[in-house]
Protein backbone atom coordinates (compact mmCIF):
# COMPACT_ATOMS: atom_id res chain seq x y z
CA UNK A 1 0.00 0.00 0.00
CA UNK A 2 3.33 2.33 0.60
CA UNK A 3 3.89 2.51 -3.04
CA UNK A 4 0.20 3.79 -4.20
CA UNK A 5 0.27 5.97 -1.15
CA UNK A 6 3.41 7.18 -2.72
CA UNK A 7 2.16 7.32 -6.66
CA UNK A 8 -0.91 9.62 -5.29
CA UNK A 9 0.99 11.57 -3.02
CA UNK A 10 3.56 13.06 -6.03
CA UNK A 11 -0.34 12.66 -8.09
CA UNK A 12 -1.71 15.69 -6.12
CA UNK A 13 1.54 17.38 -4.80
CA UNK A 14 4.22 19.25 -6.09
CA UNK A 15 4.30 21.29 -9.76
CA UNK A 16 5.58 20.59 -13.44
CA UNK A 17 6.56 23.77 -15.34
CA UNK A 18 4.97 25.90 -12.09
CA UNK A 19 1.66 23.76 -12.98
CA UNK A 20 -0.21 21.43 -10.42
CA UNK A 21 0.30 17.64 -11.90
CA UNK A 22 -3.58 17.34 -12.12
CA UNK A 23 -3.87 20.23 -14.42
CA UNK A 24 -1.11 18.19 -16.63
CA UNK A 25 -2.90 15.66 -16.60
CA UNK A 26 -5.83 16.85 -18.58
CA UNK A 27 -4.10 17.13 -21.90
CA UNK A 28 -3.29 13.12 -22.33
CA UNK A 29 -6.58 12.48 -20.41
CA UNK A 30 -8.35 14.19 -23.81
CA UNK A 31 -6.01 12.70 -25.94
CA UNK A 32 -6.90 9.34 -24.30
CA UNK A 33 -10.30 9.93 -24.58
CA UNK A 34 -9.70 10.31 -28.44
CA UNK A 35 -7.43 7.69 -29.08
CA UNK A 36 -9.74 5.41 -26.77
CA UNK A 37 -13.12 6.11 -28.83
CA UNK A 38 -11.30 5.94 -32.07
CA UNK A 39 -9.70 2.33 -31.54
CA UNK A 40 -13.07 1.03 -30.31
CA UNK A 41 -14.36 2.67 -33.69
CA UNK A 42 -12.10 1.67 -35.74
CA UNK A 43 -11.77 -1.69 -34.24
CA UNK A 44 -14.48 -3.10 -36.47
CA UNK A 45 -13.22 -2.22 -39.60
CA UNK A 46 -9.75 -3.75 -38.77
CA UNK A 47 -11.61 -6.80 -38.14
CA UNK A 48 -13.06 -6.61 -41.49
CA UNK A 49 -9.69 -5.86 -42.69
CA UNK A 50 -8.04 -8.52 -41.58
CA UNK A 51 -10.76 -11.31 -42.82
CA UNK A 52 -10.67 -9.39 -46.16
CA UNK A 53 -6.59 -9.84 -45.99
CA UNK A 54 -6.59 -13.41 -45.55
CA UNK A 55 -8.74 -14.54 -47.83
CA UNK A 56 -6.90 -12.88 -50.51
CA UNK A 57 -4.05 -14.17 -49.14
CA UNK A 58 -5.60 -17.22 -49.22
CA UNK A 59 -6.73 -17.14 -52.89
CA UNK A 60 -2.76 -16.46 -53.68
CA UNK A 61 -3.87 -12.81 -54.75
CA UNK A 62 -1.75 -11.13 -52.23
CA UNK A 63 1.13 -12.58 -50.81
CA UNK A 64 2.35 -12.21 -46.75
CA UNK A 65 5.86 -12.39 -46.87
CA UNK A 66 6.80 -13.00 -42.94
CA UNK A 67 10.06 -12.08 -42.88
CA UNK A 68 9.58 -8.57 -44.02
CA UNK A 69 6.80 -8.63 -41.14
CA UNK A 70 9.60 -9.90 -39.32
CA UNK A 71 11.99 -7.23 -40.59
CA UNK A 72 9.50 -4.63 -39.81
CA UNK A 73 8.91 -5.72 -36.10
CA UNK A 74 12.58 -5.93 -35.53
CA UNK A 75 13.06 -2.40 -36.88
CA UNK A 76 10.19 -0.22 -35.24
CA UNK A 77 9.21 -2.82 -31.94
CA UNK A 78 11.99 -1.40 -29.84
CA UNK A 79 11.10 2.48 -31.29
CA UNK A 80 7.14 1.93 -30.30
CA UNK A 81 8.30 0.27 -27.11
CA UNK A 82 10.68 2.79 -26.26
CA UNK A 83 7.87 5.82 -26.93
CA UNK A 84 4.96 3.54 -24.63
CA UNK A 85 8.00 3.32 -21.53
CA UNK A 86 8.07 7.44 -21.89
CA UNK A 87 4.68 7.92 -21.71
CA UNK A 88 3.63 5.59 -19.10
CA UNK A 89 7.25 6.75 -17.31
CA UNK A 90 5.96 10.48 -16.84
CA UNK A 91 3.54 9.46 -14.42
CA UNK A 92 0.67 12.29 -14.38
CA UNK A 93 0.94 12.38 -18.13
CA UNK A 94 1.09 7.93 -18.26
CA UNK A 95 -2.07 7.85 -15.66
CA UNK A 96 -4.39 11.08 -17.11
CA UNK A 97 -3.75 8.87 -20.77
CA UNK A 98 -4.71 5.47 -19.85
CA UNK A 99 -7.70 6.76 -17.96
CA UNK A 100 -8.74 8.91 -20.82
CA UNK A 101 -7.93 5.68 -23.12
CA UNK A 102 -10.22 3.67 -20.82
CA UNK A 103 -12.82 5.92 -20.80
CA UNK A 104 -12.80 6.90 -24.60
CA UNK A 105 -13.24 2.99 -25.33
CA UNK A 106 -16.12 2.42 -22.88
CA UNK A 107 -18.28 5.69 -24.03
CA UNK A 108 -17.85 4.34 -27.90
CA UNK A 109 -20.17 1.69 -27.04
Amino acid sequence: MGIMQDILGFVTSGSIAGLPPIVVMIIPFVIGIIVGYLIFKFLKIAIIAIVAVAIVAYLGLFGLNLNAMKGLADKYGPMAIQYGTLLIGILPLGIGFMVGLVIGFILSK
